[in-house]
């Protein structure tokens, strides 16, 4: 199943709804927009905590702790959550969760989430991690602020369980600058866990193509940002983006598909307008003397009987074909192109062969 994480956008509603269905719906609408005209594969994804028990008792209403006030400002009930996500899968995107408790996790059952996301804070809760593994759902774990031992601790846990796993590289940094955003790491996990889809996410806020171009070049195969809209005066955070810049980075990503290319597993095949492009700098053959008909090149002549020069001419044998024993068929000129029907050889008996030579060239 790691199909499902390639090529993969997830886009981090979190808690931007404040507390609100219809800003979560407006979020959605706004993104789900730009992801069809991107034609790009997207998930939606939201935050589950059980705040009823998620804080302990003695914190509740703290105004100076501001991870307790926007969890308890932004807190949804069962019924709004369905409301989003149902608005998620009717605008064509998967619905998903990131699950921060083991009541969470059954409601990413309940609710039939695909795809189950590991905060990087979680990283190493290996009571919430296990509760995730019995639901057998696809996760995709982020990796900021980790030592190699959790994530090698992680991969391990989730491979004995046969359950499919990716590792988003991620820096735990809101924003995230320019030089801290450590791109390497995709390299480093992609050599040490070849057989995980390896992603990006990503908190940065200067730019939404350069690190779509490089993350992809290096082997990323699923991304995620976090994602508003300006509504209602509510500020957006800086390493939240907006859809029009979103936009750009989807775009960001045909273009680093497009630039890349053909599968790095396999030897590309070059396209039709590259080889004629070449085939007008390779050097064709031209005698230098007369030759009667059956005479037989040697490779201890070859300096006497023909030199070798641009422009290559359609029918014209080149450097790559003239090989030793071949016969002249007629008798030909000094300064002529040696051409297919020259000589008696398979290049002029083989159809395929004619075809190609006289399609060549000038």
């Amino acid at each position: 199943m790691d199909h499902i994480f390639q090529n993969l956008f997830v886009l981090e509603l979190a808690n931007n709804h404040w507390g609100s269905v219809e800003r979560g719906l407006k979020i959605i609408n706004a993104f789900a927009q730009v992801v069809r005209f991107n034609n790009v594969r997207a998930a939606i994804k939201l935050q589950f905590r059980d705040v009823d028990h998620f804080i302990s008792p003695s914190f509740k209403g703290r105004e100076d702790l501001r991870y307790v006030k926007k969890t308890e400002a932004t807190k949804l009930e069962k019924h709004q959550y369905a409301t989003l996500i149902n608005a998620i899968r009717d605008q064509g995107c998967i619905p998903m969760a990131t699950a921060f408790d083991e009541a969470s996790v059954d409601l990413c059952e309940e609710f039939d989430l695909p795809i189950i996301k590991v905060a990087s804070s979680d990283l190493n809760d290996w009571f919430l991690l296990d509760r995730i593994a019995k639901t057998r759902k696809p996760v995709i774990v982020s990796t900021g602020g980790s030592s190699e031992k959790d994530v090698d601790d992680l991969v391990t846990f989730f491979g004995n369980r046969h359950i499919p796993l990716s590792l988003n590289h991620c820096v735990s940094l809101y924003p995230t600058e320019d030089d801290e955003m450590e791109l390497n790491q995709i390299d480093y996990l992609r050599q040490r866990y070849p057989q995980l889809v390896i992603g990006h996410s990503t908190h940065e806020y200067r730019d939404w193509q350069a690190s779509m171009l490089i993350s992809y070049a290096k082997g990323a195969r699923t991304w995620e940002r976090h994602i508003d809209i300006e509504d209602g005066g509510i500020p957006v955070s800086p390493y939240c983006s907006l859809p029009h810049q979103i936009d750009t980075w989807f775009k960001a990503f045909h273009q680093a598909r497009a630039m890349c290319g053909a599968s790095a597993e396999t030897k590309r095949i070059p396209s039709r307008r590259e080889i004629e492009y070449l085939d007008q700098l390779v050097r064709g053959v031209y005698l230098k003397r007369d030759l009667p008909a059956g005479y037989e090149f040697h490779h201890a002549s070859v300096d006497r009987d023909f030199y070798l020069a641009i422009p290559l001419q359609k029918g014209q044998l080149s450097c790559r074909e003239v090989m030793n024993g071949q016969r002249t068929a007629r008798e030909l000129k000094a300064d002529a192109a040696l051409m297919i029907d020259d000589l008696d050889s398979p290049y002029a008996s083989t159809p395929a062969l004619r075809q190609l030579i006289y399609g060549r060239g000038l």
